[in-house]
């Protein structure tokens, strides 16, 4: 059967159905969406809450643990942790990779209003979920400046106008604004003039939200049934300036009004002060941007791209809007340089195609094949949902080689029958009917390789899937076209070899094409002679070679226990990240200091266009920067093309100058594994049972590997440097004097808390009063003294029912020694609708309010005040500012980067020796996280895929073959490739990332085409006209040498632009190529040797049976 004789007959029809493919693939290119990677990111989904003023450790136990318990029933969670900071927690939810963000973000909601009832009452608003990896960097950050306004007033225009904007745009995951907050009244309370009068702060409190109660009033019906009115009642809306509040009367002292003026400075200011963003050196409100897990990034950011023109017209007039960081050029800059490669690589083949034949019509079919191949598999990428990105252009530039081969095998054999003398037609039927088998070995046995990465787990395998199946898709369109459109167009293009032809003329063009051609000949025939004598030699000393062959084999298993692993080689973008890391204790402005410091040292660098940060708004002691780099030719070093981590390393002895401060600088990577977040690029995760000896031994493992030369920016989640007051009190001598727990909690919250006490509705936002003593007042521990706490006072018969409740139930609770511990910063975990005030019967003042105060909106008699120092006393000690939880359990998660030359297996084997050197308990777990973790699970299943590989081949083979014996022949060609593959990444100093694994797969594909070339010819061969297997495999080897050596250079000159690494993305590019190359030099010089008497050995072997001859194609034709 020849499936090559309908289309050679009906030429217009196949000329029609390959130009309907080559449309239909230049439609869908110009369809497909651009990419850096594929989409290979797990769904993950954070949960955040706020309740200002609230210890990490309040934060904890009242809102992530509660959270943490329902969330951690949804379906497919695979890793669930959340981070409890002063006054804010965030849950992060990873699933499966198959589970859809959208039906996972139903289950979270439903989770959210199942723990509601058992949060806090005074949390302002329900915990949100956002669709979004708090790990991930930004994808883009805008910067907002102004000359003329406050940074309060850029925020509320940034949150008015730009925040709900941009999280329209689809695909937007997160908006996260820093540098500053929104516009509130803040009320700065004199404790001494509160005292000296008998006012409680809740009194302030609620006079505040009394006079901020904003209700319907109803309306009033006139006239009658013709002419009747319906009148709404309105009063005046609640001020929105520090100028409306001050005159607000909250006492009546001897017949004298009390102002609010009288006993607080009211200004107008900002929710939080301590928070701090720059843009070039210039105060800035800082938008960070980041994209949904299952989000095109190009899409995203051209969609933000058309929308900043209208933000900048909404937005006043002397507000500026920059893009300070957009890492979607990068992205551009890489997917466009493997476009370029990509034509490299099919001029590359053409030409070598050209060469070989030494006929322009001849060169021109294999282009044809190659590019409506390629075209084709566009189409098949587009129907999958697959984009542009740099591994699936990758695997097409790979792809160029292993398309033109089916071509070149098809065009070689058929010019052979050309130079035999038969016509055109009769050549292109016989031709295409003696390899079609041969082809379709090749390609379905390529096909094979990639079956068992399909079922790899993890991101490792999402990435590995799409490689593999555009490669997959471009073999099987080259199948196609190699075996219709490449034998009609020989039929119709080449030319018939006469033997008295007529002189070429006399052009310099044919001059030249003649000279080369002879050349070319001349060498061909040298390197036929010369393969013909070694291959006598081989078949005449069989047991040498298969003794060099096992020499292979044993290197090949040496060089790959030896070479370094890596996982995904670290990327360079031409942007970089810092995270700050100061003492915990540290205040805000010291902070910001800091900050400026940092980044006018990142900004003096000659190689950085642009730097922004923000400090302040989350984790103690922390805050974030990025910078851009100049575009490659404008930076230091040979012709400006200084890496990213060569920046970095500049950078780290400058910013380590600074005292207080440690700032870790790392590229920003496409790739980002698992939730947590961190300050370094891998991760070491702890668990313990209880907080003491997991912070013990974090800190004991923190230094060892600090003392680690192969680990450098090692930081930790558990540094204990923060200073808390201990407020210690005595609950028995408290119920004495009338003092309720939850009465010293409102105290402290009102004094310390910047507590959100009213919200002020404007037309587009909401505003906040903010309450707290003043500044001068509040400077040091010292402060605690000066607290007064209002009592119940004994002398009226309800006060004293009252009195005696609440001591009967402060009784109960008592510990051992009659004392309580009470925690100053953990005053918000109380419920404010239980604390009382001194002079109320527990009437709320606006029941509205979640959070409303039992205080009096007019105070009319002292309050009896009693101070703090009286049954407490202070101390200081030294905690952790964060909290954080994996799986429900406490966790502290080490982060490191790995020094100059030092592997990611090198890494991971110095970290577990610095536990083993510690000697940790058995109630403390260590376990790699994030990018480290998932090298470590692909490692362990790369020889597992690699041997699943070659059975499969071997499975495919035999069937094809139907024959136990001659697959094998085939599967010796495999060593002689992994150990040129090793070979060279040794020789040039490169790790065996996840990339060189997709080489040394490739090459599992690639370097068989040799043997299977051979082997079918001797097999026919032998079978129908019953050569000798010396005699058919001599012949075999020196009528496929030529195109051997053609398919060989094809798919190795494909590889070249990748292993020269050239422009964005080289590093993911460049293992790739040398690992083909290196793996194709060493098969091509060992298995034209090595194969031929592998296949006679074996051949001995092999059962034949009197009913073989009709497998042979002559008699199937």
């Amino acid at each position: 059967m020849n499936l090559s004789r309908p289309f050679i007959e009906r030429p217009i029809a196949t000329v029609l159905l390959t130009i309907g493919i080559a449309l239909a693939g230049i439609a869908a290119y110009l369809l497909l969406p651009v990419a850096r990677l594929p989409s290979v990111d797990f769904p993950v989904i954070s949960v955040s809450a706020n309740m200002p003023g609230a210890s990490p450790a309040d934060m904890a136990r009242t809102v992530a643990t509660p959270l943490e318990r329902t969330l951690g029933t949804i379906a497919g969670v695979n890793e669930m942790t959340s981070f409890s900071g002063t006054g804010s927690t965030r849950v992060t939810l990873q699933f499966d990779l198959n589970r859809n963000i959208d039906s996972a973000a139903r289950d979270v909601q439903a989770a959210i209003n199942a723990a509601r009832v058992d949060l806090p009452a005074n949390l302002r608003s329900n915990p949100t979920y956002r669709k979004r990896n708090p790990a991930s960097q930004p994808f883009m950050i805008l910067a907002l400046t102004s000359g003329t306004r406050t940074p309060g007033q850029i925020y509320d225009a940034v949150s008015n106008i730009v925040s709900q904007r941009l999280l329209q745009v689809e695909g937007v995951g997160d908006v996260e604004l820093g540098g500053g907050s929104l516009p509130a009244v803040r009320v700065q309370l004199n404790p001494f003039a509160l005292n000296e009068l008998g006012i409680s702060g809740d009194d302030v409190r609620a006079a505040i939200q009394a006079n901020n109660a904003n209700r319907p009033k109803g309306a009033v019906d006139v006239g009658g049934m013709e002419d009747g009115r319906a009148l709404q009642v309105l009063t005046p809306a609640p001020g929105l300036r520090a100028a409306d509040y001050r005159n607000m009367i909250i006492a009546l002292r001897n017949q004298q009004e009390v102002r609010l003026q009288d006993v607080a400075q009211v200004i107008d200011s900002v929710q939080d002060t301590r928070t701090r963003g720059m843009f070039n050196g210039q105060p800035a409100i800082v938008v960070n941007i980041t994209q949904q897990p299952d989000a095109n990034l190009i899409a995203t950011a051209n969609a933000i791209d058309k929308l900043l023109p209208q933000l900048r017209a909404q937005l006043p007039q002397d507000i500026n809007l920059d893009v300070a960081i957009d890492r979607t050029g990068s992205v551009r800059a890489s997917v466009l340089e493997v476009e370029i490669t990509l034509v490299i690589a099919v001029l590359l083949v053409v030409v070598v195609v050209g060469l070989f034949l030494r006929n322009v019509r001849a060169a021109v079919i294999p282009a044809v094949a190659t590019v409506v191949s390629l075209l084709g598999t566009f189409g098949v990428m587009y129907l999958l949902g697959y984009s542009l990105n740099n591994l699936t252009l990758m695997a097409l530039t790979v792809a160029t080689g292993f398309v033109v081969d089916d071509a070149i095998v098809v065009l070689e054999n058929i010019s052979r029958h050309l130079e035999m003398g038969q016509s055109r037609k009769q050549a292109a039927l016989q031709g295409a009917r003696e390899v079609g088998f041969t082809v379709l070995t090749i390609s379905v046995s390529l096909v094979a390789v990639f079956i068992p990465l399909l079922f790899m787990g993890g991101q490792a395998g999402r990435l590995f899937r799409e490689f593999a199946v555009t490669l997959s898709a471009a073999v099987m369109i080259s199948l196609v076209i190699s075996l219709t459109t490449t034998p009609m167009l020989c039929a119709m293009l080449l030319r018939k070899q006469h033997g008295d032809a007529a002189p070429p003329r006399q052009s310099v063009a044919s001059r030249l094409r003649a000279r080369l051609g002879g050349w070319a000949r001349g060498g061909e025939a040298v390197m036929m002679k010369g393969y013909a004598s070694a291959l006598d030699w081989a078949l005449a000393s069989p047991w040498l070679v298969v003794l060099v062959l096992l020499v292979v084999v044993g290197l090949n298993g040496y060089l790959f226990t030896h070479i370094t692993k890596g996982f995904f080689p670290e990327q360079d973008n031409g942007q970089m990240t810092g995270g700050l890391r100061a003492d915990q204790s540290i205040s805000s402005t010291a902070l910001a200091d800091k900050l400026q410091q940092a980044i006018d040292i990142v900004r003096a660098d000659p190689a950085v266009a642009t730097v922004v940060g923000f400090a302040g708004g989350g984790g103690a002691g922390g805050g974030f920067m990025a910078a851009a780099l100049k575009p490659l030719g404008q930076r230091s070093g040979p012709e400006g093309r200084e890496s990213t981590r060569q920046v970095i390393n500049r950078l780290r002895p400058q910013l380590n100058q600074i005292t207080g401060l440690r700032v870790f600088m790392n590229p920003v990577q496409e790739l980002r594994m698992g939730g947590r977040s961190s300050n370094s690029t891998y991760q070491y995760t702890l668990k313990a049972d209880n907080a003491a000896d997991l912070k013990a031994w974090t800190l004991k493992l923190s230094a060892r590997m600090k003392q680690m030369e192969q680990l450098t920016d090692v930081d930790d989640d558990q540094s204990d440097n923060g200073v808390e007051t201990f407020v210690q009190v005595d609950r028995n001598q408290a119920a004495e004097l009338g003092v309720s727990l939850a009465s010293i909690d409102a105290a402290l919250y009102n004094a310390f808390g910047q507590r959100q006490v009213a919200t002020m509705y404007a037309d587009l936002n909401q505003y906040a009063v903010v309450m707290e003593w003043a500044p001068r007042n509040a400077q040091s521990p010292v402060a605690l003294r000066d607290v007064y706490v209002p009592a119940k006072r004994v002398s009226t018969t309800a006060a004293s029912a009252n009195t005696s409740t609440f001591v009967a139930g402060s009784a109960s609770g008592t510990g051992a020694g009659g004392t309580s511990a009470l925690n100053s910063s953990s005053a918000t975990t109380a419920s404010a609708s239980t604390s009382a005030s001194a002079t109320t019967g527990g009437s709320s003042a606006n029941p509205a309010l979640r959070n409303a105060s039992t205080g009096q909106p007019i105070s009319v008699s002292p309050a009896n005040m009693v101070p703090l120092s009286a049954f407490a006393t202070f101390s200081e000690r030294s905690v952790p500012t964060s909290v954080w939880h994996d799986g429900g359990e406490l966790s502290s998660t080490l982060s490191f980067n790995l020094a100059d030359g030092v592997s990611l297996e090198q890494g991971r084997a110095a970290v577990l020796q610095a536990e083993s050197d510690i000697g940790m308990p058995n109630n403390v777990r260590g376990a790699f996280a994030g990018a480290a973790a998932a090298a470590q699970q692909t490692e362990s299943q790369q020889t597992v895929l690699i041997v699943a590989a070659i059975v499969v081949i071997y499975i495919v083979l035999g069937i094809l073959y139907e024959s136990l014996i001659h697959p094998v022949t085939v599967l010796t060609t495999l060593p002689s490739a992994g150990f040129g593959a090793a070979l060279s990444l040794l020789a040039l100093k490169m790790e065996f990332s996840i990339m060189a694994l997709i080489g040394v797969f490739l090459l599992i594909g690639i370097v068989k085409k040799n043997a299977i070339l051979i082997i079918d010819f001797a097999l026919d061969a032998e079978r129908a006209r019953g050569l000798t297997a010396v005699q058919a495999v001599r012949e075999a080897c020196l009528l496929r040498f030529r195109p051997i050596l053609m398919t060989t250079l094809a798919a190795g000159l494909g590889a070249l632009p990748l292993a020269i690494g050239f422009g964005q993305g080289s590093e993911l590019r460049q293992p790739l190529g040398v690992t083909i190359i290196g793996g194709l030099v060493a098969s091509q010089l060992l298995t034209l040797l090595t194969t031929p008497v592998v296949y006679v050995l074996l051949d001995k072997l092999r059962r034949r049976h009197d009913g073989e001859a009709h497998l042979a194609r002559a008699v199937a034709a």
